[in-house]
């Protein structure tokens, strides 16, 4: 491709991708849509972009872009939101993918006729809701606060089971154990290692961030902290997504209470955790900035990889495999509703508060996005041709389940008026 053209496309692709942001909030249309549609008519449709350029590079796209959303997500997490919908959250998190994940599996063996082995492993990467679509689309429409929390713990916690579940059953197909017994020790050690590690790693950084903060290029700095602590944790089979969440919570968290514990009225103040040091009544200017910089520079850096990594997927499109695939994506589609919907129903009990209108446009908010995609591409590499069909299921699933999503941001239009919106981040 010739050098100008290059640069012409990257730049008009950046400032489609911030238009295409800024209009959800007016068109409802998920960004998503548009970049994986302009994907496809710059790829397959144009063949401006050649395909077998960009073989080796998406899912290091997807995972990068992937692991910066989390974090950006736990810098705006209040440990006692999360401790208060923590139950909610996980119970749909789990029920979801778990009911997702069984259902594509039937349907893949029943339509695909494939074992059961890779039927498992086709429903482990489409179960999962994506934090990547919900994160951003929840700071875009005016849902009540306790419901945006639930819906941001299940869709985290969703995109580390889903890596942990096709982790394993890839781990399973190339001989590994299948006991009970050693895939609950896998995930339990999995998990524990990636919440100590992103609590000590996030309070070791709050310590180093007010002296780092006065040097040049510092937010890069704290970028290549995230990749580290990421690396470090997947080398030792720790969930490193979950420890990018849990970093990113205790960077925004942890100043915020060692500010009132060394405070002389602690005492008086003993709820530690409703703050982040951003709105801490007492935290100076100069103490609130580094955190809100560094919310800024993740949050567009994110929107950066992750606009990239969207329109590679459209470029990526097989149109004689996307076609002939389209009757089963429909099925998996309808099977992945029903999921939902019996998820949502049947945890009814765990959110007394929320009303029956809330309930139905939680039901809407499963899209697939950046780790189905992802986790398509590694079974892919890993599996050979036996899975030559997965990026394109998940293209057609991504796409659908993005749509539906429409339809839950335009239902949130009849929700009543929020009296005090909180303060989000930064739009990805």
């Amino acid at each position: 491709m010739d050098l100008n053209l290059f640069f012409a496309l990257l730049g008009g692709l950046l400032v489609l991708a911030f238009v295409a942001n800024r209009l959800v909030r007016y068109t409802r249309v998920p960004d998503v849509i548009i970049l994986m549609v302009t994907g496809v008519l710059i790829g397959p449709v144009l063949h401006w972009v050649n395909p077998e350029h960009f073989h080796g590079v998406t899912q290091g796209f997807g995972a990068l872009a992937l692991l910066l959303i989390l974090f950006e997500g736990g810098l705006d997490l209040k440990l006692s939101e999360l401790l208060n919908h923590l139950a909610g959250g996980f119970y749909l998190s789990i029920l979801c993918y778990v009911l997702s994940m069984l259902a594509v599996a039937i349907v893949s063996f029943r339509m695909q006729h494939l074992g059961w082995d890779h039927a498992l492993l086709v429903g482990a990467v489409l179960g999962c809701v994506s934090s990547s679509i919900v994160l951003p689309v929840l700071q875009q429409v005016k849902l009540r606060r306790e419901v945006r929390v639930t819906l941001l713990v299940e869709a985290t916690l969703g995109d580390a089971l889903a890596v942990l579940a096709v982790t394993t059953l890839l781990d399973i197909a190339a001989g590994g154990s299948a006991s009970a017994k050693v895939i609950a020790w896998n995930l339990g050690s999995s998990l524990v290692l990636a919440v100590a590690t992103g609590i000590l790693a996030g309070m070791l950084w709050s310590y180093l961030l007010p002296a780092l903060s006065e040097q040049r290029f510092w937010h890069v700095l704290t970028f290549g902290a995230v990749l580290l602590v990421y690396a470090g944790v997947h080398l030792l089979n720790g969930n490193s997504l979950v420890t990018v969440l849990v970093f990113g919570i205790t960077l925004a968290n942890f100043p915020a209470i060692r500010k009132r514990l060394d405070s002389e009225d602690a005492l008086t103040r003993p709820d530690w955790f409703t703050e982040t040091l951003s709105n801490v009544p007492d935290a100076q200017d100069g103490e609130k900035k580094p955190h809100l910089q560094m919310h800024t520079f993740h949050a567009e850096l994110a929107f950066l990889i992750r606009t990239f990594f969207f329109v590679l997927l459209g470029v990526r499109l097989n149109f004689e495999g996307f076609h002939k695939g389209a009757p089963f994506a429909a099925v998996c589609f309808l099977v992945l509703f029903v999921a939902r919907w019996l998820s949502i129903q049947s945890g009814r009990w765990l959110w007394p508060s929320f009303s029956r209108l809330e309930r139905e446009i939680m039901v809407w908010f499963f899209p697939r996005g950046l780790i189905t995609a992802v986790l398509g591409i590694q079974v892919l590499e890993a599996r050979g041709n036996e899975f030559q069909f997965l990026p394109d299921l998940a293209f057609a699933v991504i796409l659908l389940t993005n749509l539906i999503l429409l339809a839950g941001t335009i239902r949130a239009r009849s929700l009543p008026e929020i009296s005090e919106l909180p303060k989000m981040p930064v739009p990805v």
